[in-house]
């Protein structure tokens, strides 16, 4: 296994830069209307359409992973204080979602197994660590974002292994209902639905009301999982965009009435604090972020 493109930044301090991708990124904000709540210029990728409001004034870090083939894989807002992502945010559209890769190849690597391992563009004090995960209490080392969802090569999908990218999760929790929300994910992935879908994915980490009990080798876990899921097609009754949240209790859960989850970006930002789609043009994100229209989805 090597260290693969990837972009470091404090949100306060000095940036860091390792190995940055120099690649052409897709569907980055190029509206220039008003906008109130984006992400100051200055931080590279930021202005992502993926990437929720980052917390600035906290001492975070913004992570770029990418490849040479793709680019940007997964971005990723980590909390040092804590040791725990807050959401780690990715596209999906036609070029990154060919399948060359299959995640039972791993089994033929060296090492026998999935490639879990820490982010060593993390600094060691606030990272993660695979023996954490080891005497975790029983939680899964659950992915945010998927590893079906990166099969575009072998080093998209090693990215997914990183520790920056796991949450703890429940195995019903994880291997239920958390799973039908990620096969319906890739069920709107198709061009008869999306351009591009902009997914951001994470579990609660800011408010400790939001918080299960924490393993005894020091790892958060959330009491709450959720998705925001932006779509861009040819929708002219939303300008071309729309969006729809999942909220759902961290706890063993095999309901596949995803109805029952679904929520408005409004109401999902109510529930966790953080600012999702801030980089859409004001008349845009007001727009999608305040209508649930579960029809409009397939959702019933």
């Amino acid at each position: 296994m090597t260290r693969l493109t990837s972009y470091l930044r404090f949100l306060l301090g000095t940036s860091l830069l390792l190995m940055a991708a120099c690649s052409e990124d897709e569907n980055i904000r190029t509206d220039t209307q008003t906008n109130s709540n984006s992400n100051r210029p200055g931080t590279a990728y930021a202005d992502r359409l993926e990437i929720p409001r980052l917390k600035e004034e906290e001492k975070n870090l913004f992570l770029v992973h990418s490849t040479k083939e793709h680019g940007v894989n997964m971005c990723i807002e980590w909390d040092c204080n804590k040791k725990a992502q807050r959401w780690t945010a990715f596209q999906m559209y036609n070029s990154n979602s060919v399948n060359t890769w299959n995640r039972n190849n791993w089994k033929d690597t060296k090492w026998g197994r999935d490639p879990f391992q820490e982010d060593t563009i993390i600094p060691a004090q606030y990272r993660t660590t695979l023996a954490q995960y080891q005497y975790s209490g029983g939680y899964n080392r659950g992915h945010i974002c998927a590893s079906a969802d990166r099969l575009c090569s072998k080093d998209a999908n090693e990215q997914t292994f990183y520790l920056s990218n796991i949450q703890p999760q429940i195995y019903k929790f994880n291997a239920g209902t958390w799973e039908e929300m990620e096969k319906q994910v890739r069920k709107w992935n198709t061009n008869s639905f999306r351009d591009t879908l902009y997914v951001v994915k994470g579990g609660t980490i800011d408010n400790a009301a939001q918080l299960r009990p924490s393993t005894a080798s020091g790892l958060l876990v959330p009491k709450y999982f959720f998705m925001a899921i932006l779509c861009k097609n040819q929708d002219p009754s939303q300008y071309g965009y729309k969006a729809l949240g999942f909220w759902i209790e961290h706890k063993a859960n095999s309901d596949k009435r995803l109805i029952n989850y679904a929520v408005s970006i409004d109401e999902l930002e109510k529930n966790t604090g953080i600012d999702f789609f801030c980089n859409l043009p004001d008349y845009i994100e007001d727009a999608v972020e305040r209508n649930l229209v579960p029809s409009a989805w397939g959702l019933k």
